[in-house]
């Protein structure tokens, strides 16, 4: 699977990603941040899910409409937990993920949604 992590998901979570075999791409190594409309457009032209713990792309994509790739969001999440997470999200949902689904991860919650 093809990633796009955001500056804020974190470096370590990009190398674990790798080390699973995906494709992953991390936004830090373009340059300044170019702001979550751009990076969820990068994203999406490069067929990447974006990995974030920024709110805002919600808005983007149920909102605004925005085009994407499949979307995790890990608000709130802690350093500590976050490769778990995303693993168990890879292991449950990765064909709602191909499926360009927004996967929302709070606490223990897994809250799967998409878009039009």
């Amino acid at each position: 699977m093809k990633f796009l992590v955001d500056a804020c998901a974190g470096h370590r979570l990009a190398q674990w990603l790798r080390s699973q075999d995906h494709d992953v791409v991390e936004s830090r190594d373009r340059g300044p941040d170019p702001g979550d409309r751009a990076l969820l457009q990068y994203a999406a032209e490069e067929g990447r899910v974006l990995v974030t713990m920024d709110k805002d792309f919600g808005r983007l994509v149920f909102l605004d409409k925005a085009q994407h790739c499949g979307l995790i969001r890990l608000p709130d999440v802690p350093v500590a937990r976050r490769i778990g997470l995303i693993d168990q999200v890879l292991t449950r949902h990765a064909a709602g993920l191909a499926q360009r689904a927004i996967i929302t991860v709070r606490g223990d919650r897994i809250r799967i949604s998409h878009s039009e």
